[in-house]
């Protein structure tokens, strides 16, 4: 169980989205979630996305996994990288859910690499949010201010830039954090042969949220008619001009499509909860039967959210469930479970409370352990 040192409210209040900063000591008594062998054994992986980076001579370049072995990995200058290292990795897991109280609509995954001395993927500009958490071995990082930058070495995909001067500079030990908000040039580079883990938050682009929901409309089908206006008039001196009435109708014609409530949130919760890295789904066999799952349940079976599941809901609409792009309506009744389902790593017996004597509940869980959205505990957690 990681715990950090520092108060995650005063953080959000002071630097999220405003500046970076270094949190010395962050986690009490921190200790490497996975050590370097396992980080290249899920690196051999196919379902999992790996990359190797290297510069030797001054000349970056870029394998992606996976990889068949590393009997040939360099002593230098190369850093193995590990995305979404939480959803195949338990240890992993649960250092990404020390932030679990951050919205976890913008969680992204936690990327572990592994590092040579002077490895790294040089200065370079993300844009997202991410908490840099250094394990074992030693780590400096230079932090630049937002800016523009001239970019280099595109053809590696790497996103990196020319240089920056910087504003933080700062050597990480075992527990250091830094955290980085977007737009800001950083650059790292290893000491001595380093673990570290970066917890990334992306955010959605206003162009993507306005073309899925585009996407949607076409989907539904809605808005398909014409503009009409009965009060047109003719326009015998300019024809061609482009009445501002016949447009501000148009215009209205698309803000009934933007504004209306209930096409727009079961469309952001399924947008949101779209999966964005691979997930280690497991469907179970023989698969469950809704009698059998409740009759081992009311026995004691607990269940575990599969890591990476992103399950969201809306407040004040608790009886819709969104998971990995889809919505699901709970039967009526069992709305107060909502918060449980998307909130907590486990359910059981107890905490279904009023649902487990819902009939029309037990088909849709039943559904969902059978996806490996949920799996059963061989013992139920402490």
């Amino acid at each position: 169980m990681y715990q950090f040192q520092f108060s995650i409210a005063d953080f959000m209040s002071t630097y999220w989205h405003q500046a970076p900063t270094v949190i010395r000591q962050g986690f009490i008594d921190f200790e490497d979630p996975i050590d370097p062998e396992e980080v290249a054994g899920l690196a051999m992986e196919a379902d999992i996305d790996s990359r190797m980076v290297t510069h030797a001579n001054g000349q970056w370049q870029v394998a992606h996994g996976p990889f068949e072995d590393f009997s040939d990995f360099p002593d230098t200058h190369a850093q193995l990288i590990v995305q979404a290292a939480n959803h195949w990795h338990p240890g992993a897991r649960e250092l990404a859910s020390a932030f679990s109280t951050l919205p976890q609509w913008l969680f992204d995954d936690l990327m572990v690499c592994y590092s040579q001395p002077h490895g790294g993927v040089g200065p370079h500009i993300d844009q997202y949010d991410v908490f840099i958490v250094q394990g074992q071995g030693r780590r400096r990082w230079r932090v630049g201010p937002k800016g523009q930058y001239q970019e280099a070495n595109l053809e590696t995909g790497l996103k990196q830039i020319t240089g920056f001067d910087a504003i933080i500079d700062v050597v990480l030990e075992p527990g250091d954090i830094l955290y980085i908000p977007p737009g800001f040039p950083h650059e790292g580079d290893t000491l001595a042969p380093s673990l570290s883990y970066s917890i990334g938050y992306r955010s959605p682009k206003a162009r993507e949220l306005l073309s899925s929901y585009a996407d949607q409309v076409i989907v539904d089908e809605a808005g398909d008619h014409h503009f009409h206006w009965p009060a047109m008039q003719a326009q015998p001196d300019a024809p061609a001009a482009l009445d501002p009435q016949h447009l501000a109708q148009m215009d209205g014609m698309m803000m009934a499509l933007m504004h209306d409530e209930t096409r727009k949130k079961r469309w952001i919760g399924e947008f949101l909860s779209q999966a964005r890295h691979e997930l280690d789904l497991l469907s179970p066999d023989p698969q469950w039967q809704p009698d059998s799952l409740k009759a081992a349940m009311q026995d004691g079976l607990c269940l575990e959210k599969l890591s990476g599941l992103r399950a969201f809901y809306h407040p004040d609409q608790p009886e819709m469930i969104f998971m990995l792009g889809e919505s699901f309506d709970l039967p009526a009744g069992c709305e107060s479970l909502t918060p449980a389902l998307c909130n907590q790593r486990f359910i059981d017996w107890e905490t279904l409370g009023d649902a487990a004597d819902n009939s029309l509940f037990w088909p849709m869980l039943t559904l969902w352990v059978n996806r490996g959205y949920w799996y059963p505990l061989e013992e139920a957690p402490e």
